[in-house]
Formats: structure tokens, sequence, C-alpha cells
């Protein structure tokens, strides 16, 4: 009897002590944010380009599985592009509340065109006070496919065009470059990179822009 019981303590006592399982994220996938200003820069520069420029940006989510309100977003993406009156910088002592026009992804249906939505506002936060209009375009998104994870290219129809690539020994300019700029939502390992081409050409934010040969982009993931 006091041999049985000690066999059931120990196992008792084995399970107690074993990790318990994390839940699965509701949802996943990768994340791209391009801005126009440096993100990764000496502080020298970025403080010569504080409040005037750096008050542009766009933010890209491509789920890879998952949910939200209950309405699955696997393979989808969705683009915020968000223009402010400061400069982009620390969320947390300027979260930038400006305009966005949200671009959803045509493949999805009109329940999942709401949630995609509805997940770049929640994602974004205090960073998209007002939705302009929300479009819909052909999206072709592709991230990491270079070995080091920094090559993406994102095409959202005629509105968006963003290509990026790794960081190069010829990108460092000051030498005291640093990642200046936190990412400016919520994402896991982060990683600054090289913009070649970020242009937005709609209308409905009374502006466009193209810019060029900027360390001005973050990838990165996310999960919740």
């Amino acid at each position: 009897m006091k041999m049985r019981l000690a066999f059931v303590l120990t196992a008792l006592a084995a399970t107690l002590t074993l990790p318990a399982k994390q839940p699965a994220p509701a949802i996943s996938g990768d994340y791209l944010e391009v801005r126009s200003c440096d993100v990764y820069t000496g502080a020298c520069v970025a403080n010569s380009e504080m409040g005037l420029s750096g008050k542009e940006g766009m933010l890209v989510w491509r789920v890879k599985s998952g949910s939200w309100n209950g309405t699955a977003l696997d393979g989808l993406s969705v683009v915020a592009i968000v223009q402010t009156d400061v400069t982009l910088g620390d969320v947390a002592l300027h979260p930038g509340a400006g305009r966005a026009l949200l671009v959803v992804d045509s493949r999805a249906s009109s329940q999942q065109r709401e949630a995609l939505a509805d997940f770049a506002r929640a994602q974004a936060g205090k960073l998209i006070k007002e939705v302009a209009v929300v479009k819909t375009a052909a999206m072709e998104v592709t991230m990491g496919r270079c070995s080091s994870g920094s090559c993406a290219t994102v095409k959202a129809g005629d509105l968006v065009e963003i290509s990026t690539r790794c960081l190069g020994g010829k990108d460092h300019l000051c030498g005291n470059e640093e990642n200046f700029y936190p990412p400016l939502t919520k994402v896991d390992g982060a990683f600054s990179a090289y913009t070649e081409l970020a242009a937005f050409r709609g209308r409905d934010l009374n502006a466009t822009w193209e810019l060029t040969g900027r360390r001005s982009a973050y990838l990165a993931t996310f999960a919740q």
C-alpha cells in the first residue's frame, strides 16, 4: 500500500513539474513597415529630421494562419498607409495619431475584408485615429525571400509598391547607427532593412510619395 501511494505521489509530482503547453496564437504572420525617414540611423541624423520628415508610413500584415473576430484570414494581406502631423517616432512618446488609407486583399470575402480592416486598426492603435477610406486591391506580398530574411516585395494594385533588401556595409554612413526608432506596432523579432522603393500613388490622403534608397524599413512577425 505504501509503495503504491509513493508511486502515485511521484507520478503526480512529475505531472505538476511539466511545463504548461502554450496556447497556439489566434492569428500570426509576417509584418513589413516602411517610413519616410531612416529608422536605422545615428542620433545626430535622426534629431535633424525630427519634425521635418518621417510623417508617412506604410504597414503591411500578411496573415499566415488564424482568424480575427471569428473570421478566418489565412493567406490574406492588408496594408495601412498612414499620414500624421509629426515624425513617427517612439509610439510611447509620440503616438502620431493620424489618417490612414487601408487596402484589403481582393481575394477576401466581404466579411474577411471587414475583419482585415478591423485587424489593421486594432494593431495600429492610436496611430490610426481616422480611416479616410478602405480600398480593395490585388495583393502580391513576398517577405523573407533571401537568406537574411530582409528582402521583401509588396504590390497592392496601382496604389502601393515596396521593395526592400538587407543592409550592407556601404549602408553605414557614420558608424554610430542603431535601430533608433522602434516598430510602430507590437511585433516579434523586428530587424531593419534597406528600402529600395516605397511608393504610394493613391489620392485619398491628398498626397502621394515615392521614396528610394533609405534605411527605413522593418521586417518582423506577429502572433497573438
